[in-house]
């Protein structure tokens, strides 16, 4: 996570840019994450959804086929009609297990690890294009590993 930050960093008027677009679409399916950043943040409400605290989250994950690298983000809204989908994530990184209530740990959320199933969105971007990302489409429950004596 350290890398990450020694990158950020403000520009110059006149400093020199070298990256191009570096979004790589990955293939729907399921990968494992890391929690590089959570951001605390808050949703002003819509129709739908009063306003709430909101968890915005950077995942690195990694194309296990293609060795290719990406970055998703997903926002987790802290209100009682997105219950399911913090349950999910919490259970994934392995805080919360199934039926049982659960105080949400947020400072142990960075560098945090888990799975996910990933898939494709299309949508129409401001300007009119169709685009495509990557999106979460639902977190999976962390694999318990079980102990059998005598065996490693």
């Amino acid at each position: 996570m350290a890398d990450n930050y020694a990158q950020d960093r403000a520009f110059d008027w006149n400093d020199t840019i070298v990256k191009d677009d570096e979004y790589e679409l990955l293939p729907e399916g399921v990968y494992d994450f890391r929690v590089e950043m959570l951001e605390r943040g808050r949703f002003d409400g819509s129709e739908k959804m009063s306003a709430c605290p909101q968890a915005n989250l950077t995942l690195a994950i990694t194309d296990p086929v293609s060795g290719k690298h990406g970055q998703i983000r997903d926002s987790l809204f802290l209100h009682s009609k997105a219950e399911w989908k913090l349950s999910q994530f919490f259970t994934a990184i392995g805080q919360k297990k199934k039926g049982e209530p659960l105080a949400m740990n947020w400072n142990a959320v960075p560098g945090s690890t888990g799975r996910l199933e990933l898939s494709i969105n299309q949508y129409t971007d401001k300007n009119g294009n169709k685009a495509e990302n990557n999106r979460v489409k639902k977190y999976l429950p962390k694999e318990q590993k079980v102990f059998t004596p005598g065996q490693f």
